[in-house]
């Protein structure tokens, strides 16, 4: 990989070299290096471009790594991801996309990743967005998540996605059964022109099963932001959405919430916040010795982290 394939990975997945693990670095529409070990199995599809995971029951511990990186101008792919995690696992799994585009043309990745988790198991997933590049071209990242979680399973899912990404729909379904649970933390920011659409289609199935998405996100000068976020309680289960959000310059925010509430006993509860950055928060650290441009990325800093 050249610098700024290397800049790219480190970026989306904390990388500096070869991870320990398993892994599958795709670059510019290719794999280029790849390596499963004796309970984390990656084989190509066949089919479709993309790959398929399988992690044998038990595996514990055990990290996995799959991001993508497109540094070619005019590059547009769609890649599956299919994840079968057998019961009793405790895994992390790290992805995430990076473009760097230099060009005059599109580049565009939609990874469309589905989890099928067994019982008893924990999953934690990180993806991270990030585009560059002093291209005209647009950087844009689709991606869905598809998630069916089998009993007494746990996954926390954590997506960022802070710089240079001007267009994205991410879509996230997941279907929990009994005494399963799902977490998500979103955290985004926009800006210029940017648009960032987050939708969430979260159904409760089974007795116990429990939700909670958080999306923290910041819209500056004319970008725009939605957040549209659906929990179906079809048992007794419990359902908390959140959106809590920093609106700038002349940008535009929707938070769109719906419960469906299928059960008698299903406890669904949306929140959402959408304001600008308070005059005295700004004055309080002015009066430490900081700009006022400095207070206000400060603020922003510490809401996103």
């Amino acid at each position: 990989m050249d610098e700024i394939q290397k800049r790219i990975l480190s970026e989306v997945a904390d990388l500096h070299g070869v991870p320990e693990g398993a892994y599958n670095i795709r670059v510019n529409g290719r794999s280029e290096a790849r390596s499963s070990t004796a309970n984390i199995e990656i084989t190509s599809k066949q089919d479709v471009s993309g790959i398929d995971i399988r992690i044998k029951d038990g595996t514990k511990n055990q990290s996995l790594h799959i991001p993508v990186v497109l540094s070619k101008s005019g590059l547009k792919e769609t890649v599956y991801n299919d994840f079968y995690v057998g019961d009793d696992c405790d895994v992390v799994i790290v992805a995430g996309c990076g473009i760097d585009n230099c060009g005059g043309q599109d580049s565009q990745h939609d990874g469309i990743h589905r989890f099928y988790v067994g019982k008893n198991s924990k999953i934690r997933y990180v993806e991270k967005h990030y585009g560059a590049g002093s291209g005209t071209g647009k950087r844009i990242l689709n991606p869905v998540t598809e998630v069916t979680l089998g009993a007494n399973s746990f996954m926390e899912m954590e997506m960022v996605q802070i710089k240079g990404v001007d267009s994205t729909v991410r879509e996230t379904k997941a279907e929990l059964a009994e005494g399963a649970k799902l977490v998500v933390h979103e955290r985004l920011m926009t800006h210029g022109e940017q648009s960032a659409i987050s939708t969430y289609d979260v159904q409760l199935n089974g007795e116990g099963s429990d939700a909670d998405i958080i999306s923290r996100s910041v819209a500056r000068d004319k970008s725009y932001q939605r957040f549209d976020a659906r929990l179906a309680g079809n048992a007794p289960c419990a359902g908390h959405s959140e959106c809590d959000s920093i609106i700038m310059d002349e940008a535009c925010i929707s938070a769109i919430p719906r419960l469906d509430a299928n059960n008698v006993d299903a406890a669904l509860i949306h929140e959402a916040a959408i304001g600008k950055i308070a005059g005295e928060q700004i004055i309080k650290l002015m009066t430490l010795g900081l700009t006022e441009k400095q207070a206000e990325e400060q603020i922003i800093n510490g809401f996103l982290a």
